[in-house]
């Protein structure tokens, strides 16, 4: 996908180029840096004699300077402020029509190689005919003799030309040739690029995961961000839930300014900065966050016209240092999970985002600023990259086992083992009439524990929502603390809504075989093709 990766980023470089161009804030700062420059090199100039002109010129100068600086963090506050109204007049979806190109072939231009050469004139060779008297006194046989030299140049300037006019053929045949074998070379550099984007595009119109990934990659990578951005992502898509996972890498706290005003003092003639307090800090900061959020979740909704994706799930990280221990770590600040039909419904222009998220159920750190982390909705490891990408040809060969294969017994063993190996205290089960299993445990952690519902469908298709709706009921019924659905399929847009602020905890067939792999220390696989 060198082809693809290449125009995005020339796009994005282009985008990016546009709207600094026209960033009137921007112009504005440039202006005032170079009055401020002008002003100096004006003082520098001034005759020592004018020294009262010459200070005048300098404190210009300087305050020129701190208007400058000031313009230039207005500007920055300016483009955080405004990260997610920016988005909102952008047309985030991908057209891949745009992107094949044409070509349209200069006219060949021989240059002097296509004007034939002028054949030799005989009247130029043709001697003058002797006169009356000079015929009288033998002027005749002269004229004869020079008749016949003169045929006898003309007759070599005929092969001459001859030769040259061929060479000149020649060349221009080569010529020609050249241009031709350049015009195929070209034709055939936009015959594969094109053929490359018509591959693309019907592997995406066919949902394949990598394709999918592949172009919502690029949807995010043509989103124009301030250059202290990091712009870091990881996509992961699950077919079975139409499940688009995002891992997205957040700017630290140092991306608001911690100055809030220049000044020039002219007693010390020195500039000083007025320190912008921490609370607005922290609140900035949390506020840029959820527009983040609230931006990347709906460029990918936006850009997705085929409705490859019902739920999007969002984490939003920090990759920074631990300031008490110094060791790298990853935050996340922000996790949220939402289907296209609540997220569309909103009006981006006019929400608060931090409300916005708080509607959304979104977990969203209580202390961004000291990178108090939430607990992801969905850990992106948990989607198995086997599951998404693998596309197993010789299944049969294939020695891990297909849990779809499993019989009843076989299944409820293996779902109470994981439970177990991930410190539940499984008390009762039961084999469900739909293939699955039932099973009150314990968490016998303080605070956090108590009675867990666990139910588990062996399915082959989406898990409907009223399952999810028996489980809470059940929930109620036991007076359990929480719920968790496992199944080998997925869950549609309208399970996660029900789920979404309940006790209640969906996992879907790419995290059931990262749970087993990671806990139980079974190496698993789903095939519903390899079923007879």
């Amino acid at each position: 996908m060198g082809i693809l990766r290449e125009m995005q980023r020339a796009h994005a470089r282009q985008v990016r180029a546009q709207q600094q161009a026209q960033a009137a804030a921007h112009r504005h700062h440039q202006q005032l840096r170079r009055e401020a420059e002008r002003a100096l090199k004006a003082a520098q100039r001034t005759a020592v004699a004018n020294e009262r002109e010459r200070k005048r010129l300098y404190v210009e100068a300087r305050m020129a300077e701190v208007a400058a600086d000031n313009s230039g963090l207005q500007a920055h506050l300016d483009d955080l402020d405004n990260l997610l109204a920016a988005t909102l007049d952008v047309d985030d979806y991908i057209d891949f029509r745009r992107l094949r190109k044409s070509v349209e072939h200069a006219p060949f231009k021989p240059g002097n190689l296509g004007v034939p050469l002028t054949p030799p004139d005989w009247q130029r060779f043709v001697p003058a005919a002797p006169g009356f008297l000079s015929k009288m006194f033998g002027g005749q046989a002269k004229y004869q003799q020079q008749f016949a030299a003169a045929q006898q140049a003309f007759v070599q300037a005929q092969a001459e030309h001859g030769a040259t006019e061929a060479e000149r053929q020649r060349k221009l045949a080569a010529a020609h040739q050249r241009y031709l074998q350049k015009c195929a070379k070209v034709d055939a550099e936009v015959n594969a690029h094109n053929a490359e984007i018509d591959r693309f595009a019907a592997a995406v119109a066919a949902a394949e995961p990598a394709a999918v990934v592949d172009y919502f990659g690029m949807v995010l990578g043509n989103s124009v961000y301030p250059d202290d951005f990091p712009q870091h992502y990881r996509l992961a898509y699950v077919p079975e839930s139409r499940q688009l996972v995002v891992e997205y890498h957040l700017p630290t706290l140092d991306v608001i300014p911690a100055v809030r005003e220049y000044r020039y003092v002219k007693a010390r003639d020195e500039i000083s900065t007025t320190a912008r307090p921490s609370k607005e800090i922290k609140e900035r900061y949390a506020v840029l966050v959820a527009r983040v959020t609230l931006r990347t979740v709906h460029e990918l909704f936006e850009a997705d016209r085929s409705k490859l994706v019902d739920t999007v799930v969002f984490n939003g990280i920090v990759d920074t240092t631990d300031p008490r221990t110094g060791a790298s770590v990853q935050p996340c600040l922000v996790t949220l999970r939402t289907t296209r039909e609540t997220f569309t419904a909103l009006n981006l222009r006019l929400v608060e985002p931090l409300a916005c998220l708080a509607h959304l159920n979104a977990s969203v750190s209580k202390r961004p600023a000291e990178l108090a982390p939430v607990r992801p909705v969905l850990e992106f490891d948990m989607v198995d990259k086997r599951f998404i990408d693998e596309v197993d040809v010789l299944a049969d060969l294939d020695q891990r086992p297909n849990l779809l294969r499993l019989t009843p017994s076989e299944f409820e063993s293996l779902i109470q083992n994981l439970f177990a190996k991930m410190g539940l205290d499984t008390k009762q089960t039961r084999p469900s009439r739909d293939g699955g299993v039932d099973c009150v445990a314990f968490d016998p952690r303080p605070i956090f524990g108590g009675k867990v519902v666990i139910q588990a469908k062996r399915y082959r298709n989406t898990v409907d929502v009223s399952a999810v709706r028996d489980l809470f009921g059940t929930l109620q019924n036991e007076g359990a603390s929480k719920g968790i659905l496992v199944t080998t399929s997925g869950y549609g847009p309208a399970s996660y809504e029900f789920a979404s602020g309940k006790p209640l905890e969906l996992i879907d067939g790419s995290n059931l075989l990262y749970l087993l792999g990671e806990h139980a220390g079974v190496t698993a696989r789903i095939d519903p093709n390899d079923l007879d």
